[in-house]
């Protein structure tokens, strides 16, 4: 192994020999290199220490620089200072108030700590600190003087002055103080004019017409004045003051908002006597069940009526206002105020302001008197359209159902015009409740003295019932007119369903057209308090349930059965010879049919649609129900299960066609019984029953369908117990 490496290495000799004599010829160049090498480091730490000597030199230049202009300003504003008070006193002397407060704002401008610095400094060798001190002083007696100039302003009424003045505030460092005696004077005028509106709406005459409108118009004038103070002064403000300062203007003009609007509300209620009429109303509501409730005089709804107009309208006055306001100030905040905290501390400060406000508290009042004369009223007013119920001739539906329904949209339309979800969604369930309990409870107590049993003379019936009606009560006897009651009831629920969904869908859109900017919780509670609304149509549905029962065990059950029990009365063990004796008489479902067409004919003809279908549904359940009973109690052969096999469809195919509803599914018991009395043997039931292709979705269970093939005298006992179903 050795003797091979050393042969490996001999061969690579003249290998190794050339690599070191190249390597030879390179060390003189790696000397130049590193000869090079410690050149470039020194040239390398000189060019760093040079560097930081410049870097040195540029930064005392630096300091030196700002010193100059540090020094330049100061000179700057000692020239300044020097030039305003020189023409200080003149501008003041010559009543140039304008160039004087513009030669004050120069000196305020400046950094007052540097104006007394440079006093100190330059104190031996100029008049510096008498240029202050001149400054000092005219701004003192500048500010003396625009006071006292404005005032004499308001008292004269010399608007332009008023305006000259005004902006003559901000330049000597008087913001606050200019807004507050602006918005003063705008408050002596707000005042002035309020009262002025006030006592017109006092001397009104009752005979003019805007008489019952005059203190939602007196309302009107104030949030209008106050709103064209805000709208033309603001750009006045934002110029002269900057913007974010229309709070401050607002909160002054506020107050004397605030003033005015109690003193409206005072003479609003003692004038409309509002105060007497919800005590009054609230006595009535209190003594309902007492016995001394006859007693008390009732308020007429009639009478209410206009002052629940001028409420809604006084109401939707304050609600405009107030979201005028927030918008404009908070508009103003946004463009003004660029920190996001102190912009959020302004707006929580409006917001204050707004919900401590006389006029939100008048608002609450308003709504709050509003939601109870409008309970009232609807209730009463309701009442009376039960009390003064009436028909038309030719119509089966009473004047109550119309009436109510007026009623009750004239009020939610009403409540829409206040501008207030809250009062909305009140009037609302005032409105549900009134349906839900009152209305259909009376709708159920006219159903629940029944339909007395035979059948309807309608022109003989119209004409008593009218009658009857309007002297207030039916005579026991007036079977006819009971009847024909009756059934005006049943129609008067049918109809309010119909209303009670248009009612729902014109009230949303009412609603979204007038408040399109709802929120999504705004949204969800009023679709919650429409809910409740259309749960009303429940009710109703339940109250027409309750009727067709009544009519059913009065007028449907003692006449059906008689017709159904004839059928046991037939031989269903027919012969050739007696089946086309039968076919070629009058056959049972032939007479049925005809009867049933007597019961049903009259009936269409008053009731509404969706009341005869649903009465053509409760027949034709009691027909089904009564002939199934009687089929258990019959017998038959193959021909007798053709004959009803043939009957039950000919039945079927009838009173499908009486209604616009599908009854297919009710007859299919039935019919699966006619369809295994007809079959020719026992095993021919295979063909139906089971899970293949051609067998039938049972209504029947394995053992009524045997009890049903017992029913054929030809079938034996032993095949039926033998099927497998």
């Amino acid at each position: 192994m050795e003797e091979k490496d050393m042969s490996k290495f001999v061969a690579q000799q003249a290998y190794i020999d050339g690599k070191i004599k190249a390597l030879a010829k390179i060390i003189p160049q790696l000397k130049v290199i590193q000869k090079d090498a410690d050149s470039l480091v020194t040239t390398i730490n000189h060019i760093s220490e040079s560097s930081e000597k410049i870097s040195g030199k540029i930064r005392e230049l630096d300091t030196a620089r700002e010193k100059v202009e540090e020094f330049q300003k100061r000179v700057s504003d000692l020239i300044d200072l020097e030039l305003c008070s020189q023409g200080v006193q003149k501008a003041i002397y010559d009543e140039d108030y304008e160039q004087g407060a513009a030669l004050v704002h120069r000196f305020l401008s400046i950094d007052q700590s540097v104006v007394k610095q440079t006093a100190s400094d330059f104190e031996k060798v100029s008049g510096v600190l008498k240029s202050v001190r001149t400054l000092q002083d005219a701004a003192s007696q500048l500010s003396a003087i625009v006071k006292h100039k404005f005032d004499d302003a308001v008292k004269t009424q010399d608007l332009q002055s008023i305006e000259r003045f005004f902006k003559i505030f901000p330049l000597i460092g008087m913001h606050q103080e200019g807004i507050n005696n602006f918005c003063q004077y705008l408050c002596i005028k707000l005042e002035d004019t309020a009262q002025k509106n006030l006592q017109t709406a006092l001397n009104t005459p009752v005979t003019d017409k805007r008489y019952p409108l005059i203190y939602a118009d007196t309302l009107t004038l104030l949030y209008e004045g106050v709103a064209r103070m805000i709208n033309v002064h603001q750009p006045l403000i934002e110029t002269y003051y900057g913007p974010g300062k229309l709070i401050a203007a607002v909160k002054i003009l506020e107050k004397e908002c605030n003033n005015q609007t109690r003193r409206i509300m005072l003479e609003f209620c003692k004038s409309r006597n509002v105060n007497k009429k919800i005590t009054q109303i609230n006595e009535i509501s209190r003594m309902s069940s007492s016995s001394s409730f006859s007693k008390l005089e009732k308020i007429d709804p009639k009478d209410l009526d206009v002052l629940i107009r001028e409420m809604t309208l006084m109401h939707s006055r304050i609600e405009l206002y107030i979201k005028f306001v927030r918008s404009k100030v908070t508009t103003d905040l946004e463009v003004g105020i660029v920190d996001l905290d102190e912009r959020n501390k302004n707006l929580d400060q409006l917001e204050q302001i707004i919900k401590n406000s006389q006029v939100s508290q008048s608002k609450h009042e308003l709504l709050g008197y509003y939601l109870r004369l409008e309970q009232y009223y609807m209730e009463e007013s309701i009442t009376k359209a039960v009390n003064l119920d009436a028909i038309e001739q030719g119509l089966y539906v009473s004047s109550m159902v119309d009436d109510t329904f007026f009623i009750i949209r004239k009020c939610i339309r009403r409540s829409i015009t206040t501008g207030s979800l809250d009062g909305i969604c009140a009037i609302i369930n005032n409105a549900c409740r009134a349906l839900e309990s009152d209305f259909c409870n009376i709708l159920r107590s006219k159903l629940k003295q029944g339909y007395p049993s035979g059948y309807l003379d309608l022109t003989q019936a119209y004409n008593v019932l009218q009658s009857s009606i309007q002297q207030g009560r039916l005579q026991p006897g007036d079977t006819e007119v009971a009847r024909t009651a009756f059934v005006i009831a049943l129609n008067n629920a049918d109809s309010c369903t119909e209303y009670v969904d248009t009612l729902c869908d014109r009230v949303l859109l009412e609603i979204e057209q007038a408040m399109p900017g709802m929120t999504e919780n705004e949204r969800g509670k009023l679709e919650s308090c429409l809910s409740g609304l259309s749960a009303v149509t429940a009710t109703l549905k339940e109250v027409i349930e309750y009727g067709l029962q009544q009519l059913r065990a009065s007028a449907i059950k003692p006449r059906v059965h008689p017709w159904i029990d004839s059928f046991m009365s037939i031989n269903h063990q027919m012969t050739e010879d007696e089946l086309s004796t039968y076919d070629a008489g009058e056959t049972f479902v032939q007479t049925l049919i005809m009867n049933l067409e007597s019961l049903l004919i009259p009936f269409k003809e008053i009731l509404t649609p969706n009341n005869y279908d649903s009465l053509v549904t409760v027949v034709t359940t009691e027909v089904i129900t009564r002939l199934e009973k009687v089929i258990f109690k019959s017998t038959f052969n193959r021909l007798g299960g053709l004959v009803l096999d043939k009957e039950v469809r000919n039945l079927a195919g009838y009173l499908t066609t009486s209604t616009s509803w599908s009854l297919r599914d009710k007859f299919a018991r039935l019919t699966q019984i006619a369809t295994v009395l007809n079959l020719e043997k026992v095993s021919e039931i295979s063909d139906y029953w089971g899970d293949h292709d051609g067998a039938l979705m049972w209504r029947l269970t394995p053992s009524e369908l045997r009890n049903v093939m017992a029913l054929r005298i030809d079938f034996k006992i032993e095949d039926i117990r033998r099927l497998k179903l």
